[in-house]
């Protein structure tokens, strides 16, 4: 089956961007783990997209350095395909499949509001004046933004 060459991911740009600043690997590393040949290569750089997808990440790795946070930023992005498979697989638990769906919504900001603001710091305090729970008197205080 022929490869479509407008076919590429960010991980790809990354790594091609890492190798243009001396850091990553070799070219041909890189041709040989995704799995594209050397005239695909060619074809993605006369890509406009994909040039300026591997300029902005080369600013990132001059500007900030190869840190940490970058590198884990690469890996969740492929990471997501993984956790789509497993989401997808009728041999993973319900349970396994649930926190995956509840992590990628956390991750992309999608939360509900309300489970944001439960998570907020703040003072909770609950006064018993009885035996009785009915007798009980909650004051919540919630810190404020700065």
């Amino acid at each position: 089956m022929p490869l479509n060459h407008t076919k590429w991911n960010d991980r790809l740009a990354f790594d091609v961007a890492l190798t243009l600043e001396g850091s990553g690997e070799s070219l041909q590393e890189i041709v040989e783990r995704h799995r594209i040949s050397a005239s695909d290569i060619v074809v993605y750089s006369a890509d406009p997209v994909f040039l300026k997808k591997v300029d902005h990440y080369r600013g990132e790795i001059r500007d900030k350095g190869l840190t940490f946070r970058l590198k884990a930023r690469a890996q969740a992005e492929e990471l997501l395909t993984t956790s789509w498979l497993l989401i997808h697989d009728s041999i993973v638990p319900p349970a396994v499949k649930a926190d995956l769906i509840k992590s990628t919504i956390k991750w992309s900001g999608l939360e509900a509001k309300g489970e944001v603001a439960a998570e907020s710091p703040g003072v909770s305090i609950t006064i018993n004046l009885g035996n009785d729970a009915r007798d009980a008197r909650t004051i919540t205080q919630v810190a404020d933004a700065d």
